[in-house]
């Protein structure tokens, strides 16, 4: 980790003090929530700064220097932030002086480590002022520099807003817990574990693909990362198997980004949903259990279908490990992960529930040492690993408190909205919805997760709850689209990174991920304003969700095989056709609509099974 990352012993020994800082201030500190988050920040741009590899001598000087100054901000900001609370809040020069140079040091640490949400930030940034100039609906009175610089840095809407409060938090605990999961093997026993399982039918190394990264994504809540840590195995074993290098890079890509909203983790951005719903976390886990699994579903029939339509057949036997020698060898890494959800489903915050699954990780690997290879230096690299790879996120999150500041001074989010609606007109309920989705998907091109989802849901649950959806609905819409912004071209992220291990064309992975995730474009259109699929909504008897949940798995078959191209045999283009039909009303919930869409499925299918056995030997034009 240390040659990975760089780092010096100076800095090794500061990740420890700040991962120390930061357990101690999560679960028996007594600091208040501003002048804790402020230290936070102060850590994240020390190491933005210094964890930033250049050979240019001069920049690793101004590097340096940047550093040493937002330690020596944002410390005096929480040495006397209480004292200038306690005298009213008025800001003088100083505070003036000090906002400015702080918000410089965060734009440039965010240049550093996202330069798409930093630019984002930055057009927002100018909005304050030149807002003023603008006509119609998006201009505004305009406002002071210093009411701004006021605003975002001594206010709390600002940089030190929900943004850093999930960051400080959230994030960084399930980070680490990642990371920790990581270090002593989680990762090699899922991908095992995968193999054993799926690696001999059709399509298995792909499979392996879908399901490891599901898992694991969920934990360390970053496409990119998990493409980058999955994809260096899954990728190679795609392509020696017989897939497309575009379409290999395209699966791990799809498969990672999924993890972000699927439970019981959600990569950490549920915990946030949770905290601007003002509901208990485990009611938007339920609620996400669905779309995860019809999003995932879809990736499973997509390669299935892909894989059968190549020719392509699974592992051998002989290559394959045994599912039980896997769980029997490291069945006791399922221990934390059993605790996480065991502590939350007992209605204790997920932040206890966190700390206890470390806890328990720490414990576990202990008694299994000779497996887990448990020493001090161990654990110390690995709680590293976790505090530096937070620091991307965090640095973003704090670029995110700008976004949100300004659109808490200006109005934009009200304004966006009601342009939104104006759009599509009273009553079009849907045309909004597409306004919504492309809204997310730009938003929330190159930006990690969470930071998308904050933006997005800022500006657009607004617009669709004024559209007629349930806050949970219009909440649970945003956090896909905003995720899937990670594979949506022409900035696709996890697409580049998984493009570059394969060695593919980066805008044909883009579109083929696009391609395999069809569903997951899809789907969330229908829930938004039937909350039938979401599990655990007000009203909604459990039979009715149930039978939502299969007619839209029916459904996401469907779409799989029609953009495959493959069911029982290969597809003409009017059963290619015939399909998206199907699954379209599959996925509506509605009876009429499901009975329609199920009845096309079957015949689709009857009629390939029964052509088939008249002509074994002879497929059908693609």
């Amino acid at each position: 980790m240390g040659d990975r990352l760089k780092a010096g012993p100076f800095q090794k020994a500061l990740l420890l003090v700040w991962a120390a800082f930061q357990i101690w201030g999560i679960t028996f500190g007594s600091m208040d929530a501003v002048t804790f988050r402020a230290i936070h920040c102060l850590f994240l741009l020390v190491f933005a700064f210094t964890l930033t590899e250049t050979k240019n001598r001069l920049i690793r000087i101004l590097l340096i220097s940047a550093a040493v100054l937002s330690a020596g901000i944002f410390g005096w900001f929480s040495y006397t932030y209480r004292s200038f609370a306690l005298s009213g809040g008025y800001p003088e020069t100083i505070h003036i002086v000090v906002a400015g140079v702080a918000i410089t040091l965060v734009f440039a640490a965010g240049f550093l480590r996202s330069r798409s949400l930093a630019v984002l930030a930055a057009i927002f940034f100018a909005y304050n002022f030149f807002g003023a100039i603008l006509p119609g609906a998006l201009g505004h009175g305009g406002f002071t520099f210093r009411r701004v610089l006021a605003h975002l840095f001594w206010g709390s809407n600002g940089i030190f807003g929900v943004g850093v409060g999930v960051s400080s938090t959230y994030i960084f605990m399930f980070v680490l817990f990642g990371a920790l999961l990581q270090r002593f093997g989680f990762s090699s026993f899922l991908n095992d574990l995968a193999l054993a399982l799926v690696g001999g039918t059709t399509g298995g190394v792909a499979k392996i693909s879908v399901f490891s990264s599901a898992f694991f994504g969920m934990i360390n809540g970053s496409a990119v990362a998990n493409v980058a840590t999955d994809g260096c195995i899954t990728i190679p074993l795609m392509k020696k198997a017989g897939y497309k290098p575009e379409y290999a890079a395209a699966v791990e890509a799809a498969a990672s980004t999924g993890g972000q909203f699927t439970p019981p983790v959600m990569g950490a951005v549920g915990f946030v949903m949770a905290e601007f719903l003002g509901v208990p976390y485990p009611q938007v886990m339920l609620a996400a259990v669905a779309p995860a699994f019809l999003y995932y579903l879809s990736l499973f029939f997509s390669v299935h279908f892909e894989a059968k339509r190549l020719g392509l057949h699974g592992l051998s036997k002989d290559n394959l490990p045994e599912a039980k020698a896997v769980l029997k060898q490291n069945w006791w890494l399922l221990i934390p992960v059993m605790v996480l959800v065991a502590v939350m489903a007992f209605g204790y915050t997920p932040l206890y529930a966190c700390t206890a699954a470390i806890v328990a990780l720490f414990a576990v690997c202990a008694v299994k040492r000779k497996e887990s290879g448990l020493s001090l230096r161990s654990a110390a690299e690995a709680i590293m690993a976790g505090a530096a790879d937070s620091v991307s996120v965090g640095v973003c999150c704090i670029l995110i408190g700008i976004i949100i500041g300004t659109v808490s001074l200006t109005g934009a989010g009200l304004t966006l909205g009601n342009l939104i609606l104006g759009l599509a007109g009273e009553g079009k309920a849907v045309l909004c919805a597409v306004l919504v989705m492309l809204l997310c998907c730009i938003l929330g091109m190159g930006v990690p997760g969470v930071a998308a989802y904050v933006i997005v849901s800022t500006i657009s649950v607004p617009a669709l709850m004024e559209a007629g959806a349930s806050a949970m609905a219009a909440h649970m819409f945003c956090l896909i689209y905003a995720c899937l912004a990670n594979i949506t071209p022409p900035v696709a992220v996890s697409c580049y990174v998984a493009a570059g291990i394969a060695k593919s064309n980066q805008w044909k992975t883009g579109l083929c991920a696009v391609k395999i995730a069809a569903a997951g474009f899809l789907f969330p259109f229908f829930f938004v304003y039937n909350d039938a699929l979401l599990i655990g909504s007000a009203g909604i008897p459990a039979w009715e969700t149930m039978l939502a949940l299969l007619t839209a798995s029916c459904g996401v078959v469907c779409l799989a095989a029609a953009f495959e191209g493959m069911l029982y045999r290969r597809c003409t283009l009017p059963a290619r056709l015939a399909l998206i039909v199907a699954a379209v009303c599959c996925m509506a919930a509605e009876p009429i609509s499901d009975l329609a869409g199920i009845l096309i499925f079957a015949g689709v299918l009857a009629y390939q099974y029964f052509r088939e056995a008249k002509n074994p030997h002879r497929n059908a034009e693609t």
